[in-house]
């Protein structure tokens, strides 16, 4: 990102390329409610990542999980 205060330009493909690289996580919540009285709650969260991206860290993850058991 610039520093000196100008706006990069990036291309949808960019933008969409950096997301399923990094991923990114949607949270959100929905709360219906009459009179003020909550009637339902939905929590939703979603995950946009690329196939690959998430294996490799869930790979990663269970290797140092492995290796701090090793040195239990």
């Amino acid at each position: 990102m610039p520093t000196d205060g100008s706006a990069e330009r990036m291309t949808l493909c960019d933008v969409l390329d950096r997301v399923l690289n990094k991923g990114v996580v949607i949270h959100g919540d929905i709360t219906v409610a009459v009179a003020g009285v909550d009637l339902l709650h939905i929590s939703l969260r979603g995950l946009i990542s690329a196939v690959d991206v998430i294996e490799r860290d869930m790979h990663a993850a269970l290797d140092k999980s492995l290796a701090s058991r090793k040195l239990s």
